[in-house]
């Protein structure tokens, strides 16, 4: 805007992109002053840049929670979570663009000095809180993507140990229903081997009696006796292999479903161990790793970002764009035939309130009240015109208005 005292260069439209960032009135600040131009550019740069990374961080944050688990230093990519990824931030990153741009434009100028008092500070406090927030949540996707390395590795080891953890845990849960499964086997091979002993020995027994070594050799009736019984304990290893086959198969099955079942909790065992790699984990990891230090100074670092817009507006001292926003805001009021008296009273709590006045409202109000009062006058004045007429009617006729009083039914 050109003056004869000032000229105004004209504005960039990268200017105005970041006024209207910061929520800035362009009509004004192309008549205000350079410095007002500079101050709601940087603002709003402010606000810009925090939603840009706030976008980043969301889509790096949703990309490792949602990211095909593996080994923490081996990189897998997905191309779905990768456009999911890029939609979640920039969805995200627009949304807290959004409220910082509410937070900048509804914090005030306080008293329009350079000091910050206490009055001013408790009003901003709802917003620093929300400030503090979302600088929070930019801060850690931030934090573990700069900590990525050594967090891969530290992550690794922490899976490793994980794996051996488990496979300790399997081999043991395993071992025990191994062992039952043995002990009823044994029990079996027990009784069995008991009766081939006894076989065995019933066997040697018939043979040294056949050869005379346990008395009169020959085919005796001793030799007889003894040949039944090793028959009957033959019989009864045969009766006993029938009976208990079923039983000794069935263990069999058991022991060879057991050992597939273990060998499939160990290949699930890495499978296990790579699903510790989540966004969480990554977060513990970087406190460790960074230090409280590091971590509490990343953290400050961006509330500080996130943070400014606020305190620079209140710390601002009133410039001709403020006044001339005063003004437009008065004209718009004064337009619309609104009048607030500043200071007019004060409440209970002894607070100084303004008076608003709407004399457009009230105007319209008093029309209607007027209507009303009039139409009231005429509908009296038409109750007693026609109140006039029907006596005169009464006066010319009245013996046929007492006939119809008498009679309900008039003339019939």
């Amino acid at each position: 805007m050109k003056r004869d005292f000032y000229e105004l260069g004209k504005s960039s439209a990268i200017m105005r992109f970041f006024w209207q960032c910061a929520g800035g009135d362009q009509y004004l600040l192309e008549r205000a002053t350079y410095s007002d131009q500079v101050k709601y550019m940087c603002l709003g740069g402010i606000v810009f840049s925090t939603g840009v990374m706030a976008g980043l961080a969301g889509g790096y944050a949703f990309f490792t929670i949602f990211e095909p688990r593996g080994s923490a230093i081996e990189s897998s990519f997905s191309i779905l979570v990768g456009l999911m990824s890029v939609i979640f931030g920039l969805l995200w990153g627009l949304m807290i663009f959004n409220i910082d741009r509410f937070i900048v434009t509804s914090t005030g100028k306080g008293d329009g000095t350079e000091a910050i008092t206490w009055g001013e500070l408790k009003g901003a406090i709802p917003r620093i809180l929300m400030g503090a927030i979302i600088a929070l949540t930019i801060s850690k996707p931030v934090e573990i993507r700069m900590f990525k390395t050594e967090i891969d590795i530290k992550l690794r080891e922490k899976q490793l140990e994980q794996q051996a953890d488990y496979q300790s845990k399997v081999d043991m849960t395993y071992a025990q229903r191994e062992k039952l499964l043995e002990s009823d086997m044994a029990k079996l091979i027990q009784e069995r081997q008991d009766l081939i002993e006894r076989i065995k020995k019933a066997e040697q027994e018939y043979t040294d009696q056949l050869q005379g070594r346990a008395g009169i050799a020959g085919d005796g009736p001793l030799s007889k006796a003894l040949k039944a019984q090793l028959d009957g304990l033959q019989v009864e290893l045969d009766r006993f292999d029938s009976d208990h086959k079923a039983q000794f198969d069935d263990l069999k099955t058991k022991q060879e479903q057991l050992r597939q079942e273990k060998e499939v909790e160990r290949n699930n065992n890495e499978t296990i161990a790579n699903g510790l790699d989540g966004l969480l984990e990554r977060i513990k990891l970087a406190h460790e790793i960074a230090g409280t230090t590091i971590t509490v100074f990343i953290t400050l670092l961006f509330m500080a970002i996130e943070l400014t817009p606020v305190f620079f507006k209140l710390m601002l001292i009133k410039t001709p764009y403020d006044y001339l926003a005063e003004n437009r805001d008065e004209l718009i009021k004064a337009e619309s035939g609104i009048e607030v008296r500043y200071d007019f009273y004060k409440d209970k709590e002894g607070l100084e309130r303004h008076l608003t006045i709407n004399h457009e409202a009230e105007r319209l109000i008093y029309e209607k009240i007027m209507i009303t009062n009039i139409q009231k006058e005429l509908t009296e004045y038409a109750v007693q015109q026609y109140k006039e007429r029907e006596k005169r009617r009464i006066d010319e006729n009245l013996d046929d208005y007492v006939k119809s009083i008498a009679s309900p039914h008039g003339n019939n």
